[in-house]
C-alpha cells in the first residue's frame, strides 16, 4: 500500500489532536478529594469571616443576622487538613472529606467559633498562683490571715509564704496593717501580693528580712505605709514592692518550668488557643523556648519581653523580632510601664484623685520607662506596649508614639499598643485611632473595680473609664484580654462583662455606665478577629475560612444568640474543646470522637 506524505501528515494530525483531547481531558478531570484529618460536624458555626461592624456595635450587612431573628450561624461544618482549615460548610458536603484515617468530633450543637486569643497574660504569675495562698475574693483582714495561717501549719518555719489577691483596690480605704499578721504567723516571712500586683502586704518577719525600717526610703515610684510613729505598717505599694521581693527567693527554673506548664494547661482548658505574654523576663522566656524546642506548648505564645530585663531586651535588640508569624512561640514585642494602677492610687492623672487631694500617681520616670531604648527597639520592629491607666499617663504614651512616628514614619505600622487605656481625657480619644494605637481593655477590670473607681476619679472623669464604646467610636481599634491572674481568664467572664457591664451578681440592674456596653458580636471579635490583627495574623487567623489555621474554640452557649437574649446565660457556659493547628489539645468528657 502506498503512503503518500500527504497521508502521513494526516496520520500524524490525527494522532496529535488526540494526544491533545487526552492531555485536556487530564487536565479537566476533577481532581481527587484529600481527606481531611479531622472533620467537625453538627456545629452552630460562626466563620467571623463578614464585613466589621458599626462603631455603635451594628452588624454588616453581610452579617447572618436580621434585626428581628437575630443571629444565626453561617455554617455546621469545618474539615481541616495538615494544620489548616479545608472547608467550610454543610455537614452534608463535608462528608466528602471523610477517609479512613479522619477523626470525627461530633460538636453535638456547640458553637464554634475562631480559636480564642488572650492579649494580655502573665503565665509564670498564673501558674504560681495555683500554688499561693489564694486570696481572691477575700473581704477582711482576719480571713485573710486566716488563710495564711493554714498554710504555715503545713510549711516548715522561716519558710517563706506567698499569697495572693487580695483587692488592693477595694481595700485601700481599710489597708491591713502587719500586727494581726506577724501574730498569727510569726515563724515564716509572709509575702501576700495584691490582686493587679502594685500592693504589697507582709508580716514583722518579712519586713525584717527585706531590712525596711523606719528610716527605709521609698524607691521612686513606691510608698512604705507608715503609722503615725513613722513606722512600716506592712503594706507597700507601687514600685516598694521590690524591696521585698528582691530578698524572697527566686524560684528555680525547675520551678519556673512547673508554672508555666500549670498555666499553659489552664489556658487551653480555658478555650485559648492563643495567648500574649505580657511582660517575659529571661528566665520565662527560656522556658518558653524550652516547652516549644520539646513541642510541648499547646497553645501559640506571642511575646512581649519585659523592658525592665534590659539585657534580655538589649540582645534581642541585637537580633530582632521573630519572624515567623505562625510558630507556636513567637517574640514579637516589647512591654514597658508609664504608671501604676488605679486602684492603689498609682495610676498617674491629669489631675488630683478626688479622694485624696493633692495627689496624682506615678508618673512614667517613677516607672523607670527608658524612651531611648524603647524607641530603639519600635524602630527595629518591634511592637510596643505601653501600660498605662490613668489620663495623664495615657496622655503621655500618646504624646510618646507621635514623636517617635514622627522620627519614623514607617514605625506607624507596628500595631503598637496601650495596655489598659483605663482612664482617657476626651481630648486624647481620637489619637488612639489617628495614630494606630490598639487600646488593649479588659473587660472585667471594669465591673470589678466600679466599686471604687468613681470615689479615686469624680463624677466627670469616670465617663472617660473603661469607655469602649467611646474609644470604638473615636476610631479606636480594640482588642480584648484578661490580663490573668489579675482577673479571673474565664471567657464567659470576661463575654458577660464586656456586654453587660455587670457583675456575676449581675449588679447593677442596667449595667455600670451602660452607654459604654459592646454588642455581642464585638465582645467575640475582641478575643478573635481584633485579637489576631493585634498579633499581625489576620491573614493566617481570626476567622474561620479555608486556609486559615485551624485554631478553633467550641463552647457549649452561643455567645452571638445568649448575649443578645439572656446575657446571664452566659456565666454558665463551658469551653467543649480546643482545636490548635488541627489538633484537639482539650476537650470536654462529653464530646464525641470517632476515628484514629
Amino acid at each position: 500500500m502506498n503512503i503518500t506524505p500527504s497521508r502521513v501528515l494526516a496520520r500524524a494530525s490525527v494522532a496529535a489532536h488526540g494526544s491533545l483531547l487526552l492531555v485536556l481531558a487530564a487536565c479537566t478531570a476533577p481532581a481527587p478529594t484529600p481527606e481531611a484529618d479531622l472533620l467537625i460536624l453538627n456545629a452552630r458555626v460562626y466563620t467571623l469571616t463578614w464585613g466589621e461592624p458599626a462603631v455603635d456595635g451594628t452588624p454588616a450587612a453581610d452579617a447572618p443576622y436580621d434585626p428581628l431573628a437575630g443571629w444565626r450561624p453561617d455554617a455546621e461544618a469545618v474539615a481541616v487538613r495538615d494544620g489548616r482549615i479545608l472547608f467550610v460548610g454543610s455537614n452534608a458536603d463535608a462528608e466528602r472529606f471523610r477517609g479512613e484515617r479522619t477523626q470525627v468530633l461530633d460538636a453535638a450543637g456547640g458553637t464554634l467559633i475562631p480559636g480564642l486569643i488572650d492579649a494580655h497574660v502573665h503565665l509564670a504569675s498564673l501558674g504560681a498562683s495555683l500554688a499561693q495562698v489564694d486570696l481572691v475574693g477575700v473581704e477582711t483582714e482576719l480571713e485573710a490571715v486566716e488563710r495564711v495561717a493554714a498554710r504555715a501549719a503545713q510549711v516548715p518555719p522561716g519558710e517563706w509564704i506567698i499569697g495572693y489577691g487580695w483587692d488592693e483596690g477595694a481595700w485601700a480605704d481599710r489597708y491591713p496593717d502587719h500586727r494581726l499578721l506577724s501574730e498569727r504567723v510569726p515563724d515564716h516571712p509572709v509575702y501576700l501580693r495584691g490582686l493587679r500586683g502594685f500592693a504589697g502586704w507582709v508580716n514583722r518577719l518579712a519586713l525584717e528580712r527585706a531590712g525596711i525600717t523606719r528610716h527605709t526610703r521609698a524607691p521612686r515610684g513606691g510608698q512604705i505605709r507608715r503609722d503615725r510613729n513613722g513606722e512600716p505598717t506592712g503594706v507597700l505599694l507601687d514600685r516598694a514592692v521590690s524591696l521585698v521581693e528582691a530578698v524572697i527567693p527566686p524560684p528555680t527554673p525547675a520551678a519556673v518550668e512547673s508554672q508555666i506548664v500549670a498555666a499553659l494547661e489552664e489556658v487551653v482548658r480555658s478555650g485559648y488557643t492563643m495567648v500574649h505574654e505580657a511582660g517575659a523576663d529571661l528566665l520565662t522566656l527560656a522556658v518558653l523556648q524550652r516547652l516549644d524546642s520539646a513541642g510541648r506548648l499547646p497553645v501559640r505564645v506571642v511575646v512581649m519581653l519585659s523592658a525592665r530585663d534590659t539585657a534580655l531586651v538589649d540582645a534581642w535588640l541585637e537580633r530582632g523580632p521573630d519572624t515567623a508569624r505562625t510558630a507556636m512561640l513567637r517574640v514579637a514585642g516589647v512591654k514597658a510601664f508609664y504608671d501604676g494602677a488605679l486602684g492603689s492610687r498609682g495610676a498617674w492623672l491629669l489631675e488630683d484623685y478626688t479622694d485624696l487631694p493633692g495627689h496624682r500617681g506615678v508618673d512614667r520616670e517613677g516607672y523607670g520607662f527608658d524612651e531611648q531604648r524603647i524607641t530603639a527597639l519600635l524602630r527595629a520592629g518591634f511592637q510596643i506596649s505601653i501600660h498605662a491607666i490613668g489620663d495623664a499617663a495615657n496622655r503621655a504614651a500618646l504624646d510618646y508614639f507621635a514623636r517617635a512616628f514622627r522620627a519614623a514614619p514607617e514605625a506607624r505600622e507596628g500595631r503598637h499598643r496601650i495596655e489598659h487605656a483605663q482612664v482617657v481625657h476626651s481630648r486624647d480619644v481620637r489619637r488612639f485611632g489617628e495614630l494606630g494605637i490598639i487600646a488593649s481593655m479588659q473587660p472585667a477590670h471594669a465591673v470589678e473595680d466600679k466599686a471604687w473607681a468613681e470615689a479615686r476619679l469624680g463624677p466627670h472623669r469616670i465617663s472617660g473609664a473603661y469607655a469602649w464604646r467611646t474609644l470604638r467610636r473615636g476610631g479606636a481599634r480594640l482588642v480584648l484580654s484578661s490580663d490573668l491572674p489579675a482577673s479571673d481568664h474565664d471567657i464567659f467572664y470576661g463575654l458577660h462583662s464586656a456586654i453587660t457591664r455587670r457583675d456575676r451578681e449581675f449588679q447593677p440592674p442596667m449595667g455600670w455606665y451602660a452607654d459604654q456596653r459592646l454588642q455581642p458580636e464585638e465582645a467575640v471579635r475582641g478575643y478573635t478577629t481584633w485579637a489576631a490583627y493585634a498579633s499581625h495574623l489576620e491573614t493566617e487567623a481570626g476567622e474561620i475560612a479555608a486556609g486559615k489555621l485551624a485554631d478553633l474554640t467550641l463552647l457549649d452557649v452561643d455567645p452571638f444568640v445568649a448575649g443578645t437574649l439572656d446575657p446571664a446565660r452566659l456565666l454558665d457556659g463551658r469551653v467543649i474543646a480546643t482545636i490548635v493547628g488541627g489538633v484537639v489539645r482539650y476537650r470536654d468528657d462529653a464530646v464525641v470522637m470517632a476515628g484514629r
